[in-house]
């Protein structure tokens, strides 16, 4: 995948307006960047990681993307996303290649939840299977993620886009917001 990819993964479930958006996983940032660019000035993005090396790689690259444009301000946070963090209202949560490290879905599904305002959006980026490896240990299909989503109350999430995967078949991208 590229940055085409990224960003056309997450394209229909980032809103064209202002926001307050976590990255829960950010690593380099690859999907950093896709939000980055989706996300209009005025916005701001708090990249969670737990890889202080990784952090440093995204600073790095998002110092190359926003120069020369009006970017997102980037807040970089070092830290394990599977703990409580200090972080909420967020208009929008992106869990890109992140959730499937989580083997119990739900107090981290909670947590999410809590960092969210009512009309928050959560984008999952996972791999379409629930059989793992050693790289990707927890993955959830989306017909799974479509149960498990409204069962940690959130609303029946809508699939976004798909692109073949080398390892696994296929990636998707899903949003979903708290329910009502």
């Amino acid at each position: 995948m590229d940055h085409a990819d990224h960003v056309r993964l997450l394209r229909d479930g980032v809103p064209r307006e202002p926001g307050r958006w976590a990255d829960l996983g950010a690593g380099a940032g690859a999907f950093t960047l896709a939000l980055a660019e989706l996300l209009p000035a005025g916005s701001a993005i708090y990249a969670i990681d737990r890889d202080r090396g990784s952090l440093d790689d995204l600073r790095e690259r998002y110092a190359d993307f926003a120069r020369g444009r009006v970017a997102p301000a980037l807040r970089i946070t070092l830290a394990d996303f599977t703990r409580d963090l200090v972080i909420d209202h967020l208009d929008g949560v992106v869990m890109a290649n992140s959730l499937h490290f989580v083997k119990e879905k739900a107090p981290m599904l909670a947590r999410v939840l809590g960092m969210l305002r009512a009309d928050g959006r959560l984008v999952l980026v996972e791999y379409d299977t629930d059989h793992g490896n050693a790289w990707v240990p927890y993955p959830i299909s989306f017909e799974t993620w479509s149960r498990v989503a409204v069962a940690n109350g959130f609303a029946a999430p809508r699939l976004l886009a798909t692109v073949p995967s080398r390892f696994l078949r296929r990636m998707y991208a899903a949003m979903t917001t708290p329910s009502a």
